[in-house]
């Protein structure tokens, strides 16, 4: 293994910077993602608690305007002023995504949380819960990114955005007594299908249509209740067992402890492993990973029971892991995140933005580069392959960012001839030093680092 900590804030960091020093080896890679979330700490993001209070309270100003017509004009604004204040917090959320890249010393804990994130995609459906992808992050993804696989699949399935968006809170069991009571509702087999083919084994896992189908009902009664968040309604599970990659889970009842045994069986399965080594190496090294990169990834997973620890010290000690192939892009939101923490914007001037500027600086440029803020094509989240990223389209506003964007954030903008080396460390060609050095203009010069290849790729 030849470590480098220029490529270790860049492959697996959230970049260089001119005022935070690279990790020094793996050991000190491993130490700061498993110490205190300093990040989490210094720049808060609110959890699922605060929007379903706004998303209640709309609820019933809904309800009391339909009793009420006089209260029409009243309740109407109190629902705009709502929905605004629902904005303005996913504003406030994105701006403390891109501090946290910006300014942590711990940048593959940033990079992780983007992962697992993408990993367990979920999209809100609704007016409100349409901002609120960040709060799930917060609760369900980012406090088990350095545990078992296990603990983050089960904060993930039952968190409240999951079983909204895969259609979940409404799922029965035909036999149940819900089903019973209000002939019509029936099984929802979207969260049981993610789960094997999305979250788990893999599109190509050892599982059946037979399988998704008894998981759908032993996952009948997973569903969200106001003000209690997720909870188990036995009166929607199916009676009996369910028989799910051949083994078998409840007998004459159910109850949660099946649901978590399930998901705690199928973290462990060798299928699972595979598929989590594979996307952990695509992410992090090559859109075309070298087999025994992953072998070793999913035998440290397996060996260890399931410790993602365990999955990231093997991908980082492994010698392809260090390979330079130029091969990978970043990600839109990572290039703006990157480029930030490059020009060193000073933590105040970034958290002091408000939402318009936030919105016309990142959230839109995210959309044009085509990564909207959270809101992905579906529900295996975004591409890795770089062709998906680098289309004429995309390309053009990566420029556009790079030659205009970093002169409003940093008017102060440092020297390109210093620039290229504080953005690129040993990653310097001779045709870029010359270019940057001969620009005109500061903006044209530290434009053409930010566009240029070298930037762009991992």
């Amino acid at each position: 293994m030849t470590f480098d900590s220029e490529t270790a804030a860049i492959r697996f960091g959230t970049g260089l910077s001119p005022r935070i020093v690279p990790p020094g080896s793996v050991n000190d890679m491993l130490t700061r993602l498993t110490g205190p979330d300093v990040m989490a700490a210094r720049f808060p993001i609110d959890g699922f608690a605060r929007v379903e209070a706004v998303v209640w309270e709309i609820r019933q100003l809904n309800r009391d305007l339909r009793k009420d017509p006089a209260l029409a004009e009243v309740n109407r604004e109190k629902i705009r002023l709502q929905r605004k204040q629902a904005r303005r917090w996913q504003g406030d959320w994105l701006r403390a995504t891109l501090a946290r890249g910006a300014y942590t010393g711990d940048g593959m804990r940033e990079r992780l949380v983007r992962f697992w994130a993408d990993h367990f995609t979920v999209e809100g459906k609704r007016a409100i819960t349409r901002t609120a992808v960040s709060t799930y992050i917060e609760d369900a993804i980012r406090p088990h990114i350095n545990g078992r696989f296990a603990d983050l699949l089960i904060a993930a399935e039952f968190h409240p955005m999951m079983l909204l968006y895969l259609d979940q809170v409404n799922s029965v069991g035909p036999n149940s007594v819900a089903a019973a009571r209000k002939p019509g509702r029936g099984l929802n087999e979207n969260l049981a299908r993610e789960v094997l083919e999305l979250h788990t084994l893999g599109v190509n896992g050892a599982y059946t249509q037979k399988d998704v189908f008894e998981l759908a009902k032993l996952f009948a009664g997973l569903t969200y209740r106001r003000g209690k968040g997720f909870v188990y309604g036995a009166n929607m599970a199916e009676p009996g067992a369910e028989t799910v990659l051949g083994k078998t889970y409840g007998a004459g009842f159910q109850d949660l402890s099946h649901v978590t045994e399930f998901l705690q069986d199928i973290a462990v399965h060798p299928d699972t492993a595979r598929h989590l080594a594979h996307k952990l190496v695509v992410h992090f090294v090559s859109d075309k990973p070298d087999a025994g990169l992953v072998d070793a990834v999913a035998a440290a997973y397996l060996d260890s029971g399931g410790e993602l620890m365990a999955a990231y010290r093997a991908m980082l000690e492994h010698p392809e892991a260090w390979v330079m192939t130029a091969e990978k892009v970043k990600l839109p939101i990572d290039f703006i995140i990157s480029a930030i923490r490059a020009l060193g914007v000073p933590s105040d001037r970034l958290t002091k933005l408000r939402w318009k500027q936030i919105r016309n600086l990142v959230a839109a440029p995210l959309g044009l580069m085509g990564q909207p803020w959270q809101d992905p094509v579906g529900p295996d989240g975004w591409p890795e392959q770089a062709e998906h990223w680098i289309t004429p389209q995309g390309l053009a506003a990566r420029i556009q960012w790079a030659m205009t964007v970093p002169a409003l954030i940093q008017p102060d903008l440092p020297d390109p001839r210093r620039f290229v080396d504080t953005a690129l460390g040993g990653r310097v060609s001779d045709r870029l030093r010359f270019a940057a050095g001969a620009a005109e203009l500061k903006s044209d010069g530290v434009g053409l680092i930010l566009a240029s290849p070298e930037f762009q790729r991992i």
